[in-house]
């Protein structure tokens, strides 16, 4: 037999050329009779081998064979590669031949042995308007230029392809329901099942077959909202292959490079966009769009309750000697009067209220992680005034000093150059007071005011806010100074820098 290449180059010699078989046996080598049956008949392959020999590998089969074998025992993902069973042969056993034939017996024992059974899926069809997918996965962003781990919560129809993705910090269970209630809003009515991993979020604990013991809150959750569960069999991601292949999707597609947003809602408007945009794509083996498809099934859709679910625990806390509540293992601070006493907590997906004796005492975004600090200081502000020699290191003007404006240091120079140190801080203080009362806007402005005119203290900066409320003409701008009264250029003249 011969190769599809000496084939074609003996037809073409006689058919082509008119060369004789002498001459083209003379010039190929082969046979007259190989030649004339070139000649006469179509192309055949060669007939397979019905053995390999491994001349070189022959002492090592058994050995080979019985590595392989023991990996039945041992994890999948912990068994012997081709790669490694030639290593190992090298190292070990002082086979010095190729790896391609260590690769080629490897590949044919591991079949005849039972350990590279390719698994065969059923082709589906899904039936429209009736199950959706869920799942998490992993991602990063750069926000506020710091890379950061983010967790995708992902819906899919399955009938449609209409997918829906949106960011999280974590995956904890208020996340899965925000992630399911943001979902329900975007397609605009609930799925009557759901297809999920059994992620604890949901499962409490996986019984025989099919059978789950679902978490106490999940129950309460998709009893709200009427939509039937179904979990998938251990290991088994391929049971929900398509929302899988939309977390691959989605990384490759909509987060790359890696976006740069200055928060995660921010993050979220844009994958929101993304989600919108995909409504024109096409579906392998399905007649229409997307969004054509998504359209026939909006009808079965369940529709949304009149209110959402109450997404928000509730806990108790105690504000301890840093004026903070523990939440979560991460620290969110309160005004310095309520220390030692006992608050009530609310904890939503973004935010955490604090109330005391159902009045609400301070409000933060939610962070994520151990140990962390949400302060607000103008908590600490008044507590930092009777004792300045705080204010360098206190931790609430540490973090807020890093983001405020410039001129505030300005400002504080200048004081520190007129008053003194100690005087400087508290009289400095006064004006970060101002803002919890007044837009940090205005308060920005009349601080850069101030300096224009050589004010170092606090009650020019209070007059010119004061001003800027009774005259409906004033401007936060540069020209302000041409709108001051004469009292107020005073405050310049007495108190400028010496």
């Amino acid at each position: 037999m011969i190769g599809m290449k000496r084939y074609e180059g003996i037809r073409i010699s006689k058919r082509v050329y008119g060369k004789s078989i002498r001459k083209i046996s003379e010039e190929t080598g082969h046979a007259r009779q190989t030649i004339r049956k070139a000649l006469k008949e179509e192309p055949c392959n060669y007939s397979e081998r019905k053995y390999q020999p491994y001349p070189a590998l022959g002492p090592y089969l058994q050995t080979i064979d019985e590595w392989l074998e023991a990996d039945k025992e041992q994890p999948k993902k912990q068994r012997h590669t081709a790669r490694r069973v030639y290593k190992r042969l090298r190292d070990e056993k002082g086979y010095d031949k190729s790896e391609a034939a260590v690769r080629h017996y490897v590949r044919e024992a591991k079949l005849r042995l039972g350990l590279n059974k390719s698994k065969v899926f059923i082709p589906c069809d899904p039936e429209c308007g009736k199950e959706a997918e869920i799942d998490w996965g992993g991602a990063a962003a750069y926000i506020k230029g710091v890379k950061v781990p983010i967790r995708l919560f992902c819906m899919r129809s399955r009938y449609s392809g209409k997918h829906f993705v949106r960011a999280y910090h974590c995956e904890r269970q208020q996340a899965f329901f925000d992630g399911h209630m943001q979902g329900f809003n975007f397609f605009g009515g609930i799925y009557p099942a759901l297809v999920y991993d059994n992620l604890t979020s949901a499962v409490k604990q996986i019984l025989k077959g099919k059978s789950r013991i679902e978490q106490e809150s999940f129950i309460k959750f998709r009893a709200y909202y009427n939509f039937s569960p179904r979990f998938c069999n251990p290991a088994s991601g391929h049971e929900k292959g398509g929302v899988e292949g939309m977390v691959g999707y989605v990384r490759r597609n909509y987060l790359v490079p890696l976006p740069r947003v200055d928060s995660i809602d921010e993050l979220n408007e844009y994958l929101l966009g993304q989600c919108l945009s995909h409504s024109d794509h096409r579906v392998e083996g399905k007649e229409g769009c997307v969004e054509e498809l998504f359209e026939k099934e909006k009808s079965h859709l369940i529709s949304l309750p009149c209110a959402p679910f109450s997404n928000i625990m509730i806990g108790d806390g105690k504000v301890n000697h840093y004026s903070t509540v523990l939440v979560d293992k991460n620290h969110y601070s309160v005004p310095t009067l309520y220390a030692g006493l006992k608050t009530k907590v609310n904890i939503s997906i973004d935010e955490v209220e604090i109330f005391r004796e159902g009045k609400k005492i301070a409000r933060h975004e939610r962070v994520f992680g151990n140990n962390k600090w949400q302060l607000e200081p103008q908590h600490y502000l008044e507590l930092i005034q009777q004792r300045p020699g705080s204010f360098e290191t206190a931790r609430p003007i540490r973090q807020w000093r890093a983001s405020w404006p410039k001129a505030l240091d300005s400002l504080l120079a200048r004081f520190q150059a007129r008053q003194g140190e100690t005087a400087c801080i508290k009289d400095f203080i006064n004006v970060l007071l101002l803002y919890g009362d007044y837009p940090a806007k205005e308060v920005d402005a009349a601080v850069e005011l101030a300096l224009e005119n050589n004010i170092s203290s606090s009650e020019a900066v209070v007059h010119i806010l004061h001003h800027s409320k009774v005259d409906s003409s004033f401007k936060p701008l540069p020209n302000w100074s041409k709108t001051l009264p004469s009292d107020v250029r005073e405050y310049g003249q007495l108190g400028g820098v010496q």
